[in-house]
């Protein structure tokens, strides 16, 4: 995830003027007095942090304002800061962008990196991420590690650059070696992956693992998956349960979901239903589509838990929002049968051609019996072969023997 960076350091200060007093706020305020920028940008620090004084954003700003007008980049930086936190008054991205803009301007990494962020997020300018990658740039040359990460990100997908794995991984090593967790954990996944270096599952775990001791979930799901598949470390069931379940108790819905499925296939846990419907229920209500779909099935099953096939096509149904195929193969087939709401072919028949249009050899043939038998649409033999020969072509067993009947009808 990438966020902006707010801090507002002081500054060194090099009053020349009377010489100091046994009260340096006092000094600090003289000399801000008589236009020191850099007097007046560390006393709007100390109004905005309640550093010395009360916390006073509206003084901050004031004091920032009279620094930045003079040039100072720091100060510019800041009113940016405030203004994208809302602090002191109402958010106002554009302020901010213009703030940022001018310290950018000066080379300050810190401007030009959140001026990068508002133009990938579209906040306070028209969304843009290919100048979005061209200010992470300029941040990401002068060593800002986050940049480094933000721009390796971009790389990585191809958003705002030419997808680029080998940049990707150049960058997230730049970061990862300031102890960027972000860019450990992606630069762990492109070594896991083979993507921009030859795939190397022991420099993968090294990255996750660093990662990890920083507390970054991601990376602890990723490690406990590496034990669970034996991949550059030897395979520990035990170590696999405790890394998932470390990034399952602090929220991760991905590790949620990675220990429902342990519980629900009894390898690296024990078999058990139970702590799998609490692991994906918690999954699920974070909008983990994979989780909500198993749950879907286990409610249809009454894998432990009684058999509930309204509660199943609740579950199906979301996961089929997500654009899951088997969830809307699934929710078809609940409404074509009359299971867990009325019947109603109409709702089977959409939802067959959603998952069929992804190339799901179930649906196809599912959409291929309804056109075949005239439910919920017209009798339609055409329509049925088509959709039977593209589930046969994936190797779908009844879609064979469908055709392999028709075409025996057809010669009588």
């Amino acid at each position: 995830m990438i966020k902006l960076s707010c801090s507002a350091a002081l500054v060194a200060l090099a009053l020349a003027a009377p010489a100091l007093s046994q009260d340096p706020l006092a000094d600090l305020r003289a000399a801000a007095d008589r236009g020191d920028a850099a007097a007046q940008h560390n006393l709007g620090a100390m109004y905005d942090e309640g550093d010395g004084v009360p916390q006073n954003y509206a003084e901050a700003i004031r004091w920032f304002q009279k620094a930045a007008d003079q040039g100072a980049p720091l100060a510019q930086y800041a009113l940016g800061v405030i203004y994208t936190r809302g602090q002191g008054g109402p958010q106002d991205y554009a302020q901010a962008k213009q703030w940022f803009q001018k310290a950018a301007d000066q080379g300050y990494a810190l401007a030009q990196y959140n001026l990068a962020v508002l133009y990938q997020k579209g906040h306070g300018v028209n969304e843009d991420h290919t100048k979005a990658s061209q200010w992470y740039q300029k941040a990401a040359d002068q060593g800002f590690a986050n940049a480094q990460y933000a721009l390796g990100y971009l790389y990585e997908r191809g958003d705002g650059v030419p997808r680029d794995y080998a940049q990707a991984r150049q960058w997230y090593q730049k970061a990862a070696d300031q102890g960027n967790a972000d860019a450990q954990n992606n630069l762990g996944l492109l070594f896991d992956k083979g993507l921009g270096a030859p795939q190397d599952y022991a420099l993968a775990m090294h990255w996750y693992q660093e990662a990890a001791a920083q507390g970054h979930l991601v990376a602890q799901a990723n490690v406990g998956a590496m034990y669970a598949q034996s991949q550059g470390v030897p395979n520990e069931p035990t170590k696999a349960l405790q890394w998932v379940q470390a990034a399952a108790d602090q929220g991760n819905a991905d590790a949620q979901y990675a220990l429902g499925v342990m519980y629900t296939q009894g390898r690296r846990a024990a078999l058990d239903y139970r702590k799998a419907l609490t692991w994906y229920r918690k999954a699920a209500d974070q909008g983990n589509s994979a989780a909500q779909y198993n749950l879907g099935v286990m409610y249809s099953r009454g894998d432990g838990v009684s058999q509930n096939n309204a509660l199943a096509l609740q579950w199906y149904e979301k996961a089929a929002n997500q654009g899951i195929a088997a969830a809307q193969h699934n929710l078809g087939l609940l409404y074509a049968r009359g299971q867990g709401a009325a019947l109603n072919y109409g709702q089977a028949l959409q939802w067959f051609r959603r998952a069929a249009d992804q190339g799901y050899a179930s649906a196809q043939y599912s959409l291929g019996f309804m056109y075949a038998h005239g439910f919920g649409v017209a009798r339609n033999d055409a329509l049925a072969r088509e959709w039977y020969q593209k589930a046969a072509d994936q190797g779908n067993g009844e879609a064979r023997s469908a055709l392999s009947s028709s075409r025996t009808s057809n010669t009588h």
